[in-house]
């Protein structure tokens, strides 16, 4: 029976709840640095706070359930997730492939840091990454990127790293494990930021990683313990609270990114749309393929950077905002923060408006 779960009964369903007389229904934070020890000098559960805490536990207990996997480790925001299994894994004459259409940081981090210790940096688009992968020790791999929205053939990338040994990471922030589920799909490691459609209010920063390898997601959690890139109690508390309803808003963020790039694509003002829901999109096949849902990002381009900028000036509902997953539909112009892509390319990250009011408000904006 619970393989065939809806989206929301999964997302209620993982927050979880014990069933005894008196015990709350909401789970509830636990603010704590510090716990009683024994006397006897027993190792007990919890005993300082940077290296266990029961909202934690129940966090990281629901994502392992989402994302289909035995474990999961919450951290202080995606990049420290990305980075702190960067560092378990890229070794000093090891080979790192990274995307280069993916979260530019990333990109950074490895050239910035990984490389000056002796790491063999790679950057490849989701179209060559699976050749880039047959020379590499460890693929970090984000689909669909962010910001073109390009998806990267899962399967076949997993083949491609197990033929040569090489673990396989995979950033799942944009498709969420409502979206994707990429260990079942070979990936060792999943990574992904909580910041945006799990959490899904604007409101908080954090990341996690999941995986059911137990020496791998063991060696995780030292590095964590080592440098410190927790989540705080209150944060995991707020993205658990927030985990019971992100079935029913990533549904209408689907829903509304669907509308949206139907709409757009005709539109005389934009000169192009990805949205892997397209049946047009160079992506939609292989998106079909491995995904449940398409997401709720759009990207599209307008002639220029004041184009942008009049679409949210004349827009009664669209806002101005990097990152994205949240409630109110958000446009980012890329070019601002230095990714490869035109001054007048934008992506959109649906909300969950009434679909027609969005329509008609971007529409409108548009004229």
């Amino acid at each position: 029976m619970e393989g065939t779960y809806g989206d929301s009964t999964r997302s209620v369903k993982a927050v979880g709840s014990q069933s005894i007389p008196g015990v709350p229904v909401a789970p509830m934070p636990v603010p704590a640095s510090t716990y009683h020890l024994s006397p006897d000098e027993t190792e007990p559960l919890d005993s300082y706070g940077r290296s266990s805490n029961p909202s934690w536990r129940q966090l990281e207990t629901a994502l392992a359930e989402l994302e289909g996997a035995s474990a999961a480790l919450t951290f202080g925001s995606g990049m420290a997730a990305i980075t702190s299994v960067l560092r378990v894994l890229a070794k000093p004459g090891s080979t790192l492939v990274v995307p280069a259409d993916g979260y530019y940081q990333v990109r950074r981090y490895a050239s910035e840091y990984l490389a000056l210790q002796g790491v063999t940096v790679i950057e490849a688009g989701a179209g060559e990454i699976c050749q880039a992968a047959s020379n590499a020790d460890v693929v970090l791999a984000e689909t669909p990127a962010n910001p073109a929205l390009d998806v990267v053939d899962l399967h076949r990338l997993a083949l491609t790293c197990r033929g040569r040994g090489a673990t396989l990471v995979v950033d799942n922030t944009t498709a969420t494990p409502l979206g994707q589920q990429p260990l079942s799909l070979g990936a060792d490691l999943v990574v992904a930021s909580a910041t945006k459609s799990l959490s899904g209010h604007s409101d908080l920063i954090a990341g996690y990683v999941a995986g059911s390898q137990p020496e791998l997601m063991a060696a995780v959690e030292r590095d964590r313990l080592l440098a410190g890139p927790i989540l705080g109690a209150f944060e995991a508390w707020l993205v658990l609270r927030s985990l019971g309803s992100a079935g029913l808003r990533f549904e209408r963020q689907c829903q509304n990114a669907q509308a949206l790039a139907v709409m757009l694509r005709n539109h005389p003002a934009v000169r192009s749309v990805r949205y892997p829901g397209l049946p047009e999109d160079p992506s939609h096949d292989l998106a079909a393929a491995q995904m449940q849902r398409f997401g709720g990002l759009v990207s599209i381009e307008l002639a220029d950077a004041a184009a942008v900028h009049a679409l949210v000036e004349r827009s009664a509902l669209l806002i101005a905002s990097t990152s994205f997953g949240g409630i109110h539909t958000s446009v980012d112009r890329r070019a601002r923060w230095g990714d490869p892509v035109p001054a007048g390319f934008a992506r959109i990250s649906a909300g969950i408006e009434d679909t027609d009011d969005l329509i008609a408000d971007v529409s409108q904006a548009l004229r």
